[in-house]
């Protein structure tokens, strides 16, 4: 966001400590090893719990106070040697500049008209950081060791980004030197400001992703002072948690997949000058060449000379914004909260209905999603809400008979009600649940209006408390809409309106009413599922801790802190870790986790 670097310093010494003993700080990094690897917390303990672990986290910090590496000069004094290097190495420097912009920080401006479509920007493969060139860098002996590195290709580019920023002669420190200092994701949230979150969605994202990085700082501070493979490391007298914090931040705010070289697979990569495009909606306009194997971008809209340069993040939610990238986009066409919903295994019509939504390729239970567009719902919670409220009879029309395959189709069809019954039913069951969530929070949305007025507040503040009225606001919208539609239908059954009619041989091409593809819904992904692809948040990846909270590396026979090797553990990396990584193709790069620059 433009904020200035601090001098740089890099102090030696085993641990990083600036007061204390290297004992003392391996004891706070076992203590927190320990709390963060703990089960989680019962149901309303989850604020007590963070506030424990960032007492400790801040412990740390305060003995490491001095010793992070930083860039003596501002940021934007780097600007002029990335532009050069960038031209060095065969990438596009012409028609644009960097420049900073009030609203969003530092960006890509026009110099000159670029047409909609047009090629501006193009970055070669030898210019990224990637985990493909992190395995061929000096972290490579260690990666080659240690399985949570080789199970998430985010936090290998981190330790690559470290490695890389203590390294005087890398070929990429003049990328390196034009990052931001400081991020505004909610690792760098004051604890008041935290607080602003309780009742949203994201807070339990928020809790999960400080527990994480707190809990994979301890675990990678004692291989680096131990393992021998990290011996060499640039990082050995100097990995603070403000460096996690801050390579841990870069990547997730920037962090995007490409194809390797031989196509077959995709890798994480960091990809320098165009991560400078600030965000707008849109639709995705880079993509990577495999046969000049280079990332390329098309202006997604006429632009003239002196006019920002923006590039489309993906579909993504406030609340993932806030999480994975540190702002709130105030025009957010794709905003949504999520809602959890299932048929009870107890109701007497489980089996049935759990038939009728396999047939249409719906679990029976699962998340959905709440849009701040019209309609409110999608194809599939439609679908889903109608077998829902079904009556044994309905569900009997859909299970046998003539045609009951074709008839799945329309489920999801917002103009092919299944009876007026049905759907008064489901609009009143969606309206009374809305509004059963916005109970949950602690304040009215007039409430937050007035605190957004305040001059004195500052902007972490802001963004938890946009995000929180954000939230509110859907879930207004669904109330009055659920509203709307059970009058609505309730006045069709009191008039005697017949059911909308359908051509059975064109089912399978009916479209909702709302911006679905014709595709039936048993094609479609569920998006639920999109929603929890998207998401790039730290998971957890230490689950097999010893009473002491040591640490033993994978295929390592040998002691490393003070334990027998009879009694070493191998870390149980998750196997889902891979979910923190951006979904992509071989054709494409998704540009779905950004920071505005």
């Amino acid at each position: 966001m433009g904020k200035k670097s601090r001098v740089k310093t890099q102090k030696s010494g085993s641990g990083s400590t600036s007061a204390g003993t290297p004992k003392e700080m391996m004891n706070l990094i076992s203590e927190l090893l320990q709390k963060c690897s703990s089960p989680s917390p019962s149901p309303g303990k989850e604020w007590e719990e963070y506030v424990q672990i960032r007492s400790l986290v801040e412990k740390i910090r305060k003995k490491q106070k001095g010793f992070s590496v930083t860039f003596k000069g501002s940021r934007e004094d780097f600007f002029p040697e990335l532009l050069a290097w960038a031209l060095e190495n065969s990438a596009s420097t012409e028609g644009f500049e960097i420049s900073y912009f009030p609203e969003e920080g530092f960006g890509l401006k026009a110099t000159k008209q670029i047409k909609a479509e047009e090629l501006f920007l193009w970055v070669p493969r030898k210019m990224l950081m990637t985990v493909e060139s992190a395995k061929n860098s000096v972290l490579g002996p260690l990666y080659s060791q240690d399985r949570i590195l080789q199970a998430m290709g985010n936090i290998t580019l981190a330790f690559h980004l470290l490695c890389e920023r203590a390294d005087p002669n890398s070929f990429w420190l003049p990328y390196i030197k034009t990052l931001p200092n400081e991020y505004d994701t909610p690792l760098y949230f004051e604890e008041e400001e935290v607080q602003y979150l309780q009742s949203t969605q994201a807070i339990q994202d928020v809790f999960s992703q400080y527990k994480n990085t707190a809990r994979q700082y301890a675990y990678f501070y004692k291989v680096i002072q131990t393992h021998p493979n990290a011996s060499k490391l640039p990082l050995k007298d100097s990995f603070t948690y403000d460096d996690y914090r801050w390579a841990v931040s870069s990547v997730m705010t920037r962090q995007n997949q490409i194809p390797t070289e031989d196509g077959n697979r995709v890798t994480l990569a960091l990809i320098p000058l165009w991560d400078m495009c600030n965000h707008t909606n849109g639709l995705i306009t880079t993509g990577y060449n495999l046969e000049d194997d280079r990332c390329e971008c098309v202006a997604l809209q006429d632009y003239k000379a002196d006019e920002q340069i923006y590039i489309f993040y993906g579909t993504r939610s406030n609340a993932e914004f806030v999480i994975h990238n540190g702002f709130f986009f105030d025009n957010n066409s794709h905003d949504r909260v999520k809602i959890k919903l299932g048929v009870s295994k107890s109701e007497r019509l489980y089996a049935m209905k759990a038939e009728v939504l396999a047939r249409a390729g719906i679990p029976s239970s699962s998340i959905f999603a709440l849009h701040c567009s019209e309609p409110p719902i999608s194809a599939q919670l439609l679908a889903f809400l109608r077998v829902f409220c079904m009556s044994e009879d309905e569900l009997r029309e859909y299970l046998v008979g003539a045609h009951v395959v074709d008839k799945v189709f329309t489920l999801g069809n917002a103009e092919f009600p299944i009876s007026w019954e049905n759907e008064i039913k489901l609009w009143t069951f969606l309206e009374t649940r809305a509004a059963l969530l916005l109970k949950t929070y602690k304040t009215t949305t007039e409430e937050d209006k007035s605190l957004l007025e305040k001059p004195d507040l500052s902007f972490h503040s802001k963004v938890a408390i946009k995000l929180r009225l954000a939230e509110k606001e859907i879930l207004e919208k669904v109330v009055a809409c659920g509203k709307a539609k059970r009058e609505y239908f309730q006045k069709q059954l009191e008039e005697g309106v017949p059911l909308p009619k359908y051509e059975e041989s064109n089912i399978s091409l009916i479209e909702n009413s709302g911006s679905e593809s014709k595709l039936p819904i048993i094609l479609r992904k569920l998006e639920g599922e999109e929603i929890g692809e998207e998401e790039l948040k730290m998971t957890e990846v230490l689950s097999d801790m010893n009473t002491n909270g040591d640490v033993h590396v994978n295929g390592n026979s040998k002691q490393f802190n003070g334990t027998s090797a009879e009694d070493e553990k191998i870390l149980n990396v998750e196997e889902n870790a891979q979910t923190t990584e951006v979904k992509g193709t071989a054709e494409e790069v998704i540009m779905c986790n950004k920071q505005h620059s």
